[in-house]
């Protein structure tokens, strides 16, 4: 970003205020949210800079600007901040409007409600009482607060939006907090509660200071989004492409009735999915259809595709058809999937592998539930192979499934044999499967890796005896045949194969549940009879074949694993 489109300062609110600046919160920004706990936080911030002992001054935090002529700015974050700050302000208007109301010293305070009015709020046409505006709200919010707030008049309340009503007690509760810090400080001022409440502005607009970022165009303010958020500061993407996207219908010809359907619907979307999950979704969701795009280059890819009304809303189609998919990839507890559908997302999810989700996508497009399904337990079989146990990099393997995604949305390939066929650079092949999971070792002092564990031990059981075990029950399990803390008689591991050997998975085995608590870290001849009258026929096994334990036992024990693992998890079409 080069510095032409980028600048940054601290300013106090004096300066933020002054000079003829004025703020714009675009229209389809959210609305103010703020409750009494954000108030009172702020208030207890504002009064720290002026009371004795208290801090000199109080940083109140970023504040992302938008603009081409350093006049008017967009704001893209901090409304919320500037739009209390304000409304404090107007507490503090409305104070001083009662005491010339009471006739106390009524010249001056005018003189001062006058004066703060012009420096923080706007100029207020003194014939149509029409205000001209430092701060524009957006368009559920700013007729409200001009039309009642920014004149100190009557405040209706029936027959508006919950946002409306948060403006109103908002003003409401400093009002009264002001009132009172009045008439406490009037005594510091010789009486003269008119001279307390100007000094509190006064003070405050000069000791509340913001680190201003400036930029020029939605994509800088992405890229400054991208920035602070890497340094944990939240804004948000959402609300940022929601700007965008707004302002495409916003170019030329005006329609409101299309403004509002874009809206109700992209809210609607929102809310399904929650502001947080709505830049994933995005990106997978843009993956699935396009090529290859990493979350720091979508906004940028995004401006630059989506230009013209008709491609807004074709990508707000799209997304609404991939939504209930995302949502059953993401919450499969809460679709209403058949049940095999439900447990390989609940799978793919324990394994934390979410690279599979844009072919999925585009193939819940293009299948019926049942080819659906078949590639839902391939891209399962899949992420066990590559990622759980071969432990392979992701990046490429993401790039594959984007790669074949876009050739399915595309047409280029249209079976789910055909489907399979092109995964086949990310189904690591049988023998080299079989050498990962044989010296594989997953540390199950993690509870996602112990759940793994359990999964995998019980598909392992499956394949032996038949007995289906949910793999998440508490009536059993997981017992580590060498301890991971081994006492007396485990005299055949040196200490480094003690650290080497207790998480391999030849080690680890399931019992009924108590049964591992009370074999503690007894020795290997004591846990064998217990061994021998388990219910599960992989630990009755165990102990029939091995009458001591060792490292070699242990070694082999493992290697049968891996030729069961790889008759279990095996796509026929690729082996």
């Amino acid at each position: 970003m080069s510095a032409t489109n980028f600048n940054t300062k601290n300013d106090t609110y004096r300066k933020l205020m002054g000079n003829g600046l004025t703020y714009r919160i675009p229209r389809f920004q959210r609305d103010y949210s703020w409750t009494d706990d954000e108030w009172e936080d702020l208030w207890l911030d504002a009064l720290g800079t002026i009371t004795e002992g208290g801090e000199p001054a109080h940083y109140m935090g970023y504040l992302v600007l938008q603009s081409d002529n350093d006049k008017m700015f967009d704001v893209i974050d901090g409304q919320q901040r500037l739009t209390t700050l304000s409304l404090i302000v107007l507490a503090v208007l409305k104070n001083l409007q009662r005491l010339i109301d009471e006739k106390k010293d009524p010249e001056r305070n005018q003189q001062r409600l006058q004066q703060i009015r012009q420096t923080y709020i706007g100029y207020l046409d003194p014939v149509t009482l029409v205000s001209r505006s430092k701060l524009t709200l957006n368009r559920n919010n700013d007729t409200y607060y001009q039309t009642y707030l920014v004149p100190l008049g009557h405040l209706p309340q029936r027959g508006f939006r919950a946002s409306e009503h948060s403006l109103r007690k908002a003003f409401e509760w400093f009002e009264k907090r002001v009132r009172d810090y009045g008439k406490q400080q009037a005594a510091q001022f010789a009486g003269d509660e008119g001279v307390a409440l100007a000094s509190l502005i006064e003070t405050l607009s000069d000791r509340l200071f913001f680190t201003v970022i400036t930029v020029t165009d939605e994509l800088n303010a992405y890229k400054v989004f991208e920035t602070l958020n890497a340094r944990g500061v939240r804004l948000s993407a959402t609300d940022l492409l929601k700007n965008y996207l707004f302002s495409v219908l916003n170019r030329g010809t005006e329609h409101e009735h299309e403004m509002k359907t874009l809206e109700d619907r992209w809210e609607a979307m929102v809310g399904r999915l929650g502001s947080e999950s709505f830049p994933d979704f995005l990106r997978l969701h843009w993956n699935s259809r396009h090529s290859f795009v990493r979350q720091t280059e979508l906004f940028k890819t995004i401006r630059g595709q989506v230009r013209t009304r008709e491609a807004v809303f074709a990508l707000i189609r799209e997304m609404e058809q991939d939504m209930d998919t995302y949502l059953g990839l993401t919450h499969p507890e809460a679709s209403s999937w058949n049940p095999h559908l439900r447990a390989y997302a609940a799978e793919l999810r324990m394994f934390s592998v979410r690279q599979p989700f844009p072919l999925l996508l585009a193939a819940r497009r293009q299948f019926d539930e049942a080819d659906f399904e078949t590639l839902m337990r391939a891209c399962v079989i899949i992420s066990f192979r590559y990622n759980v146990i071969c432990s392979l990099p992701a990046n490429e393997q993401e790039r594959v499934y984007n790669q074949v995604a876009v050739r399915l949305s595309r047409r280029e390939i249209a079976t789910v044999t055909q489907t399979l066929a092109a995964l086949s650079s990310v189904y690591p092949a049988d023998e080299a499967f079989r050498a990962a999971f044989s010296g594989k070792l997953i540390r199950t002092s993690h509870t996602r890796n112990r759940r793994i564990v359990r999964y995998l031990l019980c598909r392992l059981e499956k394949q032996a005896d038949g007995s289906d075990y949910d793999f998440e029950s508490d009536a059993f399990n997981l017992e580590h045949v060498l301890p991971q803390n081994p006492g007396a008689g485990w005299e055949a591991f040196s200490e480094e194969e003690i650290e080497a050997l207790a998480f391999r998975l030849g080690n680890m085995t399931l019992l009924q549940g108590g049964q591992n608590k009370d074999l503690g870290n007894a020795d290997y001849a004591a846990k064998r009879p217990v061994y021998a009258a388990s219910n599960f026929a992989l630990t009755r096994k165990l102990a029939e074949e091995n009458a001591d334990w060792t490292p070699e036992r242990l070694a082999t024990r493992q290697n049968w694993m891996a030729r069961q693992a790889t008759a279990i998890w095996r796509i026929a079409q690729l082996s």
